[in-house]
């Protein structure tokens, strides 16, 4: 499909069926699968031959899914996961364990803070969080002798903060060690970390990939562009594995081997899997994607306008505005997608007041969907982290999460002019 382009993949990529086949992926709902001896069924335990044989680690809608989802990217490999945060744990702890160190932005979502700076510090590792905004020199001065890898948001979460990705993959690269970008807010149909150097992609495909609110996900894409034996970093994939005979993943597997390790260790110890029908869903979701990107980014635009001209609001950020400090760079990396951040004048309460008077627009612990929502991070999704790590994250206290959708604009806007005339 590389010669197509990403509207045209959004539909095509990934599955692709024979004569008198379905034309619709099919959802094999299947836990296991048959095979005629105990030979063949062994071989593919030891990795000696490819097939299936249990959906824990492999499954035909869930791989046509990921093929798509890797094609949309750039990438050579995918696989999918049960959530979001199962990505971002798996693109990580796929590469390092106990006394590692991995170097992070510092504006991330709120769920993927905690699960570095508290449940996987509980594993031994260990994080240093810069901001996104950090010098070359500063980038430079966070690493160690141990550090595995650098992550980061492409458009982070919520503050909307775009990342300058080629300064950070330059600078993991000088230091042997790869750039996992988290892509979820501007989706490859915006920006595709891998062509300006990034090496993983994730996403949760939970948010604009579904694009619906049916079914949480997330996915992990490798870019096959990281050569892993580069130094003594990685033997994890350059030495063998004695839990498969001593296969080693780089020799065997070549471009495949972070993927094909992500799948064959920590699917099978930790089995953050979806369900084929989850993955059905968001091939759906897929199909129309580059469509939905367009209305929500159109939509968002024009109600950023009417917000930045609002005597109520005190203050308003959205890539596509040229007032950003990020509209530069956003017009570089295509960094741009339908969530405003934005406060209004006056108290928390007084935020509270206009969220709750909206009647079009609902208050959900969501974001990227194609109906129009919103959300306090402060006091929800970022709710456990410290003043400190509020401002460092670029989460003020007044920030309203404003996640654009596809209904008509003139709807959208009309919502928040009633509302913000109660306050």
């Amino acid at each position: 499909m590389n010669n197509f382009h990403i509207n045209t993949k959004c539909l095509h990529s990934g599955y692709t069926p024979k004569n008198g086949e379905p034309r619709v992926l099919p959802i094999t709902q299947s836990t296991t699968f048959k095979y005629d001896s105990s030979e063949a069924m062994g071989d593919l335990f030891d990795l000696k031959a490819s097939g299936y044989f249990y959906t824990r680690l492999q499954n035909p809608t869930n791989d046509a899914v990921a093929a798509k989802i890797a094609d949309l990217e750039g990438g050579v490999a995918a696989v999918l996961t049960s959530s979001g945060q199962a990505a971002s744990f798996y693109s990580v702890f796929n590469i390092c364990g106990a006394g590692d160190h991995i170097i992070s932005s510092s504006a991330i979502y709120g769920g993927t803070f905690n699960l570095f700076s508290v449940t996987m510090k509980k594993l031994g590792i260990d994080f240093t969080f810069i901001h996104p905004d950090a010098s070359q020199e500063e980038i430079n001065a966070a690493f160690k002798e141990n550090t595995k890898a650098v992550f980061a948001e492409s458009l982070s979460n919520p503050s909307l903060i775009v990342l300058d990705i080629e300064k950070f993959a330059k600078a993991a690269h000088s230091h042997g060690v790869p750039l996992i970008i988290d892509n979820t807010f501007p989706t490859p149909v915006n920006c595709r970390p891998i062509e300006f150097g990034a090496d993983i992609v994730l996403h949760s495909t939970t948010k604009y990939m579904d694009g619906h609110g049916t079914s949480v996900g997330g996915v992990v894409v490798d870019s096959g562009n990281f050569d892993w034996t580069q130094n003594d970093k990685f033997q994890g994939l350059t030495t063998p594995d004695e839990s498969y005979h001593g296969i080693t993943y780089t020799d065997t597997f070549g471009k495949g081997a972070y993927i094909t390790k992500m799948v064959v260790q920590l699917m099978r110890d930790l089995g953050s899997i979806p369900s084929p029908h989850n993955s059905f869903l968001l091939n759906i979701g897929l199909e129309t994607l580059f469509l939905r990107i367009q209305r929500h980014c159109e939509n968002s635009l024009a109600v950023a306008k009417y917000l930045e001209g609002h005597d109520k609001v005190s203050w308003i950020d959205h890539p596509g505005l040229e007032s950003s400090k990020y509209h530069d760079l956003s017009k570089k990396y295509g960094a741009t997608c339908g969530v405003i951040s934005f406060g209004v004048k006056g108290s928390r309460e007084t935020a509270v007041k206009f969220m709750d008077a909206l009647k079009l627009v609902s208050i959900a612990t969501h974001v990227a969907d194609c109906r129009t929502c919103l959300l306090h991070p402060a006091s929800t999704t970022h709710r456990q982290l410290s003043d400190e790590q509020l401002r460092n994250a670029g989460v003020t206290p007044d920030l309203i999460r404003f996640s654009v959708g596809i209904e008509h604009t003139d709807d959208i806007i009309a919502d928040i002019d009633q509302a913000l005339a109660q306050i």
